[in-house]
């Protein structure tokens, strides 16, 4: 028996016309929500007002995904800011329109973007505010000056009791790790940083649901092809480097003759077999291996024969870490609450994250081709520092709560 696992669901939940419902953008506004209940409920626990959660969470999303794009363009796509500036920002394209998010979005981004928006949160009130303001040298009825109504947008410094910046980062970072294992879910709904080829493990994953969504949604009159059910294929050996034998089954709407299903697969099918060959072994240059077969209903299908490749599921690697620091951080903030050292939390989450996510690149393939020339990849570069931070503000934490100890007021 191969090991192995066939993922062929598809990332979209509903569409209607140029919009659709993703399975990504789904878990990624999921996350938002549960975490914001939780924060409500960290914050009762701890006498703090609930109406901060309100403005922590808009802080968070906004921090999170500007963030993360704008991490995603500085660091793997900077040319997008003078060959498709709009890209960086607009969920969409325009011809033909269709809604498409914010493609391409990096972790590494993301977190920098919270970390100042904390910072903002924890030291200044931004608020919108209007006032009378006299016009000088206009004078109207009773010898008074005129007045207008002017807005703005006003920044004042704050203090908040048990709200310093460290210690809201030891609370967000409970609930950005599991935000993260939710967005990551979300990566492998979309097949979308993919691990590396795996030989004979139980665990990997073979990605052929972008074939499957390519060829049904192959907008053009004469796609006979109705559904597509893929198998392991038993009869034939694995090969090197994730190779996996499969079989394909295509099932053509009624009416489609053998005439029209032979072009598909030699047409269609065989293009995109071998357009998707990071997930797909199809040599280009050889025929498609197939027998198409007529049904008991008259209906005509084909059995294709071809290689996926087996990977990694990296998402799902960091995704289960993720919860897993997600219990082992709320265990930490639920033993002390309020009393907990600031910073022992934060600490401990840049560390275990950012050494996972070193250690995790080594199963990933490069995101983009630049990173090949380079010993360590971009999320790799990016990881240091962060880990580096965490083990410097968990070594102040112990050092400031023995210090606080040691001279007890």
């Amino acid at each position: 028996m191969i090991s192995f696992i066939i993922w062929n669901g598809g990332p979209e939940i509903l569409s209607f016309g140029s919009f659709s419902l993703r399975w990504y953008g789904l878990l990624f506004a999921l996350g938002f929500l549960i975490s914001q209940q939780i924060l409500y409920y960290i914050y009762r626990q701890e006498g703090k007002p609930e109406k901060d959660v309100d403005t922590l969470t808009i802080y968070m999303v906004v921090a999170t995904i500007l963030g993360a794009r704008l991490g995603h363009v500085i660091f793997y796509q900077p040319e997008l800011f003078w060959t498709d500036p709009l890209s960086i920002i607009l969920p969409f394209e325009f011809s033909p329109f269709k809604f498409t998010g914010l493609q391409g979005l990096a972790s590494h981004g993301g977190a920098f973007g919270i970390l100042f928006a904390l910072w903002l949160y924890s030291n200044y009130r931004i608020h919108f505010s209007k006032a009378d303001v006299a016009l000088e040298g206009q004078v109207g009825h009773e010898g008074k000056a005129k007045k207008k109504i002017r807005r703005g947008i006003f920044v004042e410094k704050i203090k908040k009791e048990g709200q310093s910046y460290m210690q809201v980062l030891d609370r967000i970072v409970i609930l950005v790790a599991l935000t993260g294992a939710l967005i990551r879910f979300g990566n492998f709904f979309n097949s979308e940083i993919i691990g590396k080829p795996s030989d004979n493990n139980p665990l990997s994953v073979v990605f052929i649901n972008r074939v499957t969504e390519g060829l049904l949604d192959y907008r053009v009159q004469s796609n006979p092809a109705e559904s597509i059910k893929v198998e392991k294929n038993e009869e034939l050996p694995a090969g090197a480097h994730g190779r996996v034998p499969l079989n394909m089954y295509v099932f053509f709407k009624q009416g489609t003759s053998t005439e029209q299903a032979t072009q598909f697969l030699n047409g269609d099918m065989k293009y995109f077999l071998s357009y998707y060959s990071e997930f797909v072994d199809e040599p280009g240059t050889e025929p498609l291996k197939y027998q198409i077969i007529t049904e008991t209903s008259g209906t005509l299908a084909a059995r294709v024969s071809t290689f996926g490749i087996a990977r990694h599921p990296a998402q799902l690697y960091e995704s289960i870490s993720c919860v897993i620091l997600f219990i082992v951080l709320f265990l930490m903030w639920k033993k002390d609450k309020e009393k907990l050292p600031p910073g022992r939390i934060f600490g401990v989450f840049m560390i275990v994250l950012w050494s996972l996510r070193f250690v995790y690149e080594f199963l990933k393939e490069n995101q983009v081709s630049f990173e090949d020339q380079l010993p360590i990849n971009m999320g790799q570069i990016l990881s240091i520092p962060l880990f580096i931070a965490g083990i410097l503000i968990l070594i102040w934490s112990y050092r400031n709560t023995s210090a606080n100890n040691s001279n007890p007021s």
